[in-house]
């Protein structure tokens, strides 16, 4: 490893050339790390624990960027920061990937047992489990890595098994027969928050009779006709006058020896749709499962845990649920009960991990009765202790937790926290106790055994905060970082993850468990569609970083696990959108992209593009630095403090600079990460490189010394604290860098450590800002009418003039007209009253207020530039034409890519725009 000050640095920025050697000496100083017990005031994140499973995506890189950022400000600030890593242990991804490779090789986790199971997936932990922590170290965060921790280890494992017994004891965890969603597929429990419903089908709302005893029929509708095998009633509306003389009557099921009653039930039926009529299958939907209790109700569980129908789905036993469908409608037209049907459109609860479409099924499980602590957890917000950001993100927390429903937080898996009951085969007594029993704590008996299942993912993932700072023991970590000073997250886990943590957080801790939620947006890509493996839109951070060829980018695809139709068409979108692979970028370039993003109180729409032109930014830094400062800093003997300025230039800078440092803590302390970016994008790259160095050329090129020395020291200074305020957003370029600058016998070590900017590092100045700003826009404007009249930057304008009563103006212009002209290339500027004449064939513009005018005879052949006009608005005309008419094309607007589109659109409007200036310009010349 070599220190910064080490490396051989290329004259252009090249990423990869420093950014090992850079984190290899973060790690081996120990800066990372954070003390249990300190004088600093403590700041504490700790990640989202990314599933063991995982690979680094794009999210992942946006959450760790924004935290990282976070975390190296308040550490520069001199807080004593942790940021805790950690894995999840991921239960049911986890074991299905171990599956999938035991299928591979011939066998199953049955074939191995329950204990030979969980060894084998232990050593797929080990073999593959780390892969993600080294590709986070890649992106350069700094968390304290000897703190790492995951969800099974045997600490949280300890968390997990007391946070469940002190539940269990206080009656708030209870084994129940309830509805619960089941994954036929992943053979478990699933939770509400497991299961998507947000992907509408076409269905058929299909309608059939029940005859009724006595005689007459009533009519029903559903779309799951398999589920009438397990009809225990009908309902109607207790109002509805058309079934007033059968409420109480009882129907016939047509295929089972059975009957069952209509019911007046007024929260189930409403008399306003369909027949008014509802058949209810308590044992499959949740809105009938409430109507059976209600009503007293049989409950027939008709389905096996594969969805397959069992003995009480009779005559239909052994069949899947949907080849039961097809019978069961079949069955009933044939015996003449069928009445209709009509199209319908519903979201079928489908399984999060395997897409399966879950089952609503009775099953006796272990639930969490949430509503003290939800209620808890909603006051705490109300009541300010935990802050969101954005706010109007509420109201996905308050939506989840205002139902206060029972949390299912059993899994029929082998891989993850095994429940701590154990049932007596004696006495049937529950022994549930943190550690393994010697015997049944009702009658003693030895003959016990424990539950199979395991606790839901999320359950030891709501510990987190805590569970990893120590808890349940009292750590000098829990006391010092607890609660938590923020957790940063995406906005689509609110109900997963962050309401649990609050819930579990003020129950065993009796404090919220962070002070702010920062929530960013989804990352999409660049047309706004969620980024999927089967769709090859997934976006790889680490090929971003690196680099990647098109050809080793499908390699990549083609080793994906996923059926060869999806990754013939993963391989023909990522021929089309990305033909040239992936350039090589760099972290910074990365982090500073996904930053800049977050500006923006909507989904990502992330384009590569913009990371390989936000690298340029890192290469501006790399020259304003190497290129032109440090040569010129050479024998420099650097006075600390403060420059003291004397020329308008030095004051204009140091007040931009005090400025800049007030807006950037500002808007770091409000999480406005977006507008920090842009704060310093345009301060480092619009106003040090593209004025103040310019400015400031013809004095270190000059052989006044004195001036010399002074401009080095502000100019030293304002790289010194660019750089530190750069550094928590791009690491790398600002740590190699800033170790070049010529520093103080006493400066640490790293800028990682090197205090961040306050307002004592800037010069506050109105008056210089003011009149920066006067000769800034009367140079800007003679440059737009150099660019507009092609006059070459190097050419000197002869004569401009300045027509203006400002008193102000006149002074600044006239006091630092050396400024102007030499910034301008003009070689006589005039001053004269706003009603003065103006000169014929005067190209014109606003500026500070005035009117500047610029001869153009002066600076252009008329001919020559009326022949090159003439040819451009040519080629833009012919160029618009064009675009119009495949515009006007319904065929290609339909079916072009939407991102094809929008630049044919942009191309369209940016021709238009740039044709009425010439248009404009050629106005003139015939004025003239």
């Amino acid at each position: 490893m070599r220190k910064p000050n080490e490396i051989e640095l290329p004259k252009t920025f090249e990423p990869d050339a420093i950014e090992k050697d850079i984190y290899e000496f973060w790690m081996n100083g120990g800066y990372f790390k954070a003390k249990d017990t300190s004088e600093k005031p403590p700041y504490c994140i700790v990640i989202p624990p990314p599933n063991v499973t995982g690979a680094l995506h794009m999210g992942h890189a946006l959450t760790v960027t924004i935290q990282d950022m976070l975390i190296r400000w308040r550490r520069m600030q001199g807080y004593n920061t942790l940021w805790m890593p950690g894995c999840d242990h991921a239960g049911i991804a986890t074991q299905m990937v171990v599956e999938r490779q035991l299928r591979n090789e011939g066998t199953s986790r049955h074939d191995l047992g329950r204990e030979k199971f969980i060894e084998r997936v232990w050593q797929w932990k080990e073999q593959y489990g780390n892969r993600i922590t080294e590709q986070l170290k890649r992106i350069g965060v700094s968390l304290d890595w000897e703190r790492e921790r995951f969800t099974m280890d045997e600490g949280l494992s300890k968390a997990v098994r007391h946070a469940f017994v002190s539940l269990y004891n206080s009656g708030e965890i209870v084994r129940d027969n309830r509805l619960i969603n089941w994954c036929s597929s992943c053979l478990t429990a699933l939770s509400d928050v497991e299961v998507d419903r947000d992907e509408p089908e076409a269905a058929e709302m299909w309608s059939f009779a029940y005859e009724i005893e006595g005689g007459g029929e009533i009519v029903v509708a559903t779309t799951r006709p398999e589920t009438m095998l397990g009809d225990t009633a009908v309902v109607v509306h207790p109002d509805d006058e058309r079934y007033k003389d059968v409420v109480g009557k009882m129907v016939k099921h047509p295929f089972q020896n059975r009957t069952f009653p209509i019911v007046a039930d007024a929260e189930l039926a409403d008399p306003e749709l369909g027949t008014g009529a509802v058949k209810v299958t308590p044992a499959h939907d949740p809105n009938d499962f409430e109507c059976g209790k209600r009503n007293n109700l049989d409950f027939i569980d008709i389905f096996n845990d594969d969805a397959t129908l069992n003995e009480n789905g009779a005559p239909f036993t052994g069949l899947d649920r949907f080849e039961a469908r097809k019978k069961v409608k079949a069955a009933i037209r044939d015996k003449g009960l069928e009445r209709g049907s009509s199209p319908h459109e519903y979201a079928p609860g489908r399984c999060q991990r395997c897409r399966t479409v879950v089952e609503p099924k009775l099953s006796l499980q272990w639930f969490v009765d949430t509503a003290a602590m939800a209620q808890a957890a909603m006051d705490a917000v109300r009541e300010k202790k935990t802050e969101f950001v954005p706010k109007h993100q509420e109201h996905r927390y308050f939506d989840w937790l205002e139902p206060k429903m029972p949390w299912c937080i059993s899994r029929q898996l082998w891989w993850g926290h095994r429940i701590p009951a154990w049932y007596c085969d004696d006495c049937d007594h529950v022994t549930v106790v943190e550690e393994a029993p010697l015997g049944c704590a009702k009658c003693g008996s030895t003959n016990i055994h424990q539950d199979e299942d395991v606790l839901d993912t999320w359950f030891s993932s709501a510990l987190w905060p805590f569970s990893t700072l120590g808890w349940p023991e009292k750590t000098d970590a829990l006391k010092t970082f607890y609660p938590t000073s923020v957790l940063e997250t995406g906005y689509d886990i609110i109900t997963f993850w962050v309401s649990r943590m609050m819930m579990m957080g003020i129950r065993f801790m009796d404090n919220v468990p962070f002070r702010h939620v920062l929530l960013h947006p989804m990352v999409r890509d660049q047309d706004g569609n969620k980024m999927s493996k089967s769709k090859g839109n997934v976006i790889d951070p680490l090929d971003v970083v690196e680099g990647i060829p098109l050809d080793d980018m499908l390699e990549k695809t083609k080793g994906l696990t996923l059926p060869e139709k999806e990754i013939q068409s993963a391989i023909a979108y990522q021929k089309e959108h990305f033909p040239n692979g992936f350039a090589k970028s760099g972290t910074d370039a990365l982090r500073y992209t996904l930053a800049a993003y977050t500006g923006q109180d909507q989904d990502i729409r992330f384009n590569v593009d913009r990371v390989e032109s936000n690298r340029k930014f890192c290469n501006k830094i790399w020259q304003a630095t190497l290129g032109f400062s440090l040569p010129n800093l050479k024998g420099m003997t650097v006075v600390k403090g403060t420059p003291t300025p004397t020329t308008l230039a030095d004051r204009w800078i140091l007040a931009r600079l005090a400025t800049v440092i007030e807006d950037v803590n500002k808007g770091l302390e409000a999480f406005r990460v977006g507008e920090v970016t842009q704060q310093l994008y345009h301060f480092f790259w619009d106003e040090l490189c593209s004025w103040y160095i310019e400015l400031k050329k013809s004095v270190f090129f000059g052989n006044d010394e004195d001036k010399r020395a002074a401009a080095q020291q502000v100019l030293r200074h304002t790289l010194d604290v660019s750089l530190r305020l750069l550094h928590p957003l791009m690491p790398f370029v600002t740590e190699v860098l800033w170790q070049q600058l010529p520093k103080a016998d006493d400066a640490p070590e790293t800028i990682m450590i090197a205090p961040f900017p306050t307002e004592k590092d800037g010069v506050a100045d109105a008056t210089a800002i003011k009149e920066a700003t006067v000769l800034m826009d009367v140079v800007t404007q003679i440059r737009a009418i150099r660019s507009e009249y092609n006059v070459a930057p190097s050419k000197a304008i002869a004569h401009a003039l300045l027509h203006t009563d400002d008193v102000a103006v006149k002074s600044i212009i006239e006091t630092d007209a050396a400024m102007l002209k030499s910034l301008a290339k003009v070689t006589q500027f005039e001053v004269a009253p706003a009603d003065s004449p103006v000169p014929a064939g005067c190209a014109t513009a606003m500026a500070a207020g005035a009117q500047l005018l610029i001869p153009l005879k002066e600076i252009i052949d008329m001919d020559a530039e009326g022949a090159r006009l003439n040819k451009e608005k040519g080629k833009l005309e012919k160029e618009i034409e064009r675009t119009t008419k495949k515009l006007a094309n319904e065929k290609f607007v339909a079916n072009a890519p939407a991102d094809v589109i929008e630049k044919e659109r942009a191309k369209d409007a940016d021709n238009k725009a740039q044709l009425e200036k010439i248009m404009n310009a050629l106005k003139r010349l015939d004025e003239m």
